[in-house]
């Protein structure tokens, strides 16, 4: 059983350095256009992206500043009243997704114990799903790992100083889109 955990942690971790190996140091360097194509879903039921800049914001997630979450490509965005991504990261979700569709913040905690006992901070809530709160997180100690299958928790993390960046921009009443 170790063995397995292990094997899991390690293809996380270099799944998570090749995102991170990828992203543009700059979001802005290609902006998108109006009137851009409106991506499809691929067969993963992901998002599909502009050609040439696949961390673009999804074109199928409305207009206006925004946070933008995609739920194949576990990606936020951070997106400006023109449209313009400010900042965009990975996130772990949780084992309850909230449906795909347009949401407003609802209410948030500076710091919290999550459903899954990590101390978590930042705190956006958005959602209900099956019973369960579904929000942005960090883990106090700076960890993203898997959650566990077996519970039911809402909790969509990321690393801190991308919790702390969602913190600032999502305040209540503002927008989230869900997209596919």
């Amino acid at each position: 059983m170790a063995g397995l955990t292990a094997a899991a942690v390690a293809a996380v971790a270099f799944l998570a350095y090749q995102a991170s190996a990828n992203a543009p140091a700059d979001l802005s360097a290609k902006p998108r256009t109006p009137g851009a194509s409106v991506p499809s879903v691929s067969p993963s039921g992901g998002t599909k992206k502009p050609a040439g800049n696949p961390l673009a914001v999804p074109a199928a997630s409305g207009t206006g500043e925004r946070v933008v979450y995609a739920l194949a490509d576990r990606r936020v965005w951070l997106v400006d009243v023109k449209g313009k991504a400010t900042r965009t990261f990975s996130v772990m979700p949780s084992t309850v997704h909230p449906a795909p569709g347009a949401y407003k913040v609802t209410s948030r905690s500076g710091s919290v114990r999550g459903s899954d006992g990590v101390r978590i901070e930042h705190v956006v809530r958005f959602a209900t799903n099956e019973d369960v709160a579904i929000g942005f997180s960090a883990a106090v100690d700076g960890t993203t790992p898997t959650p566990d299958p077996a519970r039911k928790t809402g909790g969509i993390r990321m690393k801190r100083a991308d919790g702390d960046a969602l913190w600032v921009f999502a305040v209540i009443g503002a927008k989230v889109v869900v997209v596919p």
